[in-house]
């Protein structure tokens, strides 16, 4: 079954007036405590609600979330948001020396390189080439940069100091400055992030694609939370994931479907902004991920749309998930809904050029206001009156989008 056909039949189905919604977020890989998502929410809500006319008010919430008290579209709305933290888990391997940094690096590559799936990646979409390439670019230039110096220096030395002396201060002087300019670089890695990305690829492909187990925990207790809110007399419980937050995400969601959702749940929502699931769904042993995408794609129980834009280097923009990784259903197949955010028409002329070449904000982007919103606004989906069905129940998924199957690996268990 197509996606236009989903859209067909949902139109029969009676619109569901939110007045109350729990929204549960699933951030990618960042270090960032949940209060970084909570203030980027309060300072775009403001934008937007300037741009479009809506009331957003924010309040303390429980746990790592906040309270939300909206009048959009004339409605009043309510939403519990909450940010479901697994920072802690990227802190601690962010904290890693500068040496495992490097040895990530290759071990990374060699993961890529020797099962066929970089190719098979690159030839996907550009961006991702650039994502992928940006930070080997920079780990390398950064420690050619420090060799140099520091041969520099042990040449400079023996140069100047005859004999074993100047050698031995050439040496010590050449070493010194080698680690003072890699921990330097990588000070400054809040700007460059070519760390923080290449721990981000080496923590999702330490197992060639399999979940590591502390996540897999991680992704239970996640899992309980979202049953608990189903249990819950709200009238929407929405799913966001963003970046390698909506692989998490896919796998959570199949988990509780395959359980079963309790009796008269409320409708249930999950919108994938900014997704990079071909980077682990590609590799060979990403039979849980792959088996994941198959179910959740044939499911009557919720709602998947999958938003990204070309404009966004770091995703793959436009690419069904489930199509591309090689596993949709020969009959059946409902999700998700591929569209895009089309940040060239949804930005105005001035907002787009500033930030064209700045890609981590862009990657952000989906949680932020519009100059000039589409039918996509993060706002309106998180604190507005219509469920995530009802909003996207005539939206006919992007004719642009990418379907051709590209996965070497196709197993699903």
């Amino acid at each position: 079954m197509t996606a236009s056909t989903v859209s067909s039949l949902a139109k029969s189905a009676p619109a569901v007036r939110v007045r109350r919604r729990k929204m549960f977020y699933i951030p990618g890989f960042d270090p960032s405590p949940a209060r970084r998502y909570r203030e980027m929410y309060r300072r775009e809500a403001a934008l937007q609600a300037q741009i479009s006319g809506h009331a957003i008010r924010l309040a303390p919430g429980k746990k790592q979330g906040w309270q939300v008290a909206a009048i959009i579209d004339g409605a009043e709305v309510t939403a519990e948001v909450e940010v479901l933290v697994w920072s802690d888990i990227v802190r601690a391997r962010m904290h890693h020396g500068i040496l495992a940094t490097y040895w990530q690096l290759l071990r990374t590559a060699w993961i890529y390189l020797s099962t066929g799936a970089l190719w098979r990646v690159l030839r996907l979409r550009k961006g991702p080439a650039i994502a992928i390439g940006y930070p080997v670019f920079h780990l390398l230039w950064q420690l050619a940069v420090a060799l140099a110096v520091g041969f520099g220096l042990f040449w400079g030395f023996a140069a100047l100091i005859p004999g074993i002396a100047g050698q031995g201060t050439g040496a010590l002087a050449g070493i010194a400055a080698f680690v003072a300019l890699l921990r330097l670089f990588k000070r400054l890695d809040g700007r460059l992030r070519a760390h923080w990305l290449i721990h981000d690829y080496a923590y999702a492909s330490q197992h060639r694609g399999a979940h590591p187990a502390e996540l897999e925990a991680r992704m239970t207790a996640f899992g309980a939370e979202i049953r608990a809110a189903l249990e819950t007399e709200v009238d929407e419980v929405l799913v966001v994931g963003h970046s390698s937050g909506a692989i998490l995400a896919i796998s959570i969601l199949s988990d509780l479907l395959r359980a079963g959702l309790p009796p008269g749940h409320p409708p249930l929502g999950f919108l994938s902004l900014g997704q990079m699931v071909p980077m682990l769904s590609f590799l060979p042993d990403a039979t849980r991920l792959r088996a994941d995408l198959n179910f959740l794609s044939q499911r009557d129980e919720v709602t998947w749309i999958d938003v990204t834009a070309p404009g966004d280097g770091c995703c793959f923009a436009l690419c069904d998930p489930v199509a591309v990784t090689g596993v949709a259903p020969a009959t059946g197949k409902k999700w998700p809904v591929v569209i895009s955010c089309a940040f060239s028409q949804t930005l105005s002329p001035e907002k787009w050029q500033a930030l064209r070449w700045r890609w981590f904000d862009l990657h952000f982007q989906y949680l932020c206001a519009f100059d000039r919103p589409g039918d996509y606004d993060y706002f309106r989906i998180t604190a507005g009156p219509l469920t995530l069905a009802d909003r996207y129940r005539d939206r006919a998924p992007s004719k642009s989008r990418i379907e051709r199957p590209m996965s070497g690996y196709r197993s699903l268990s």
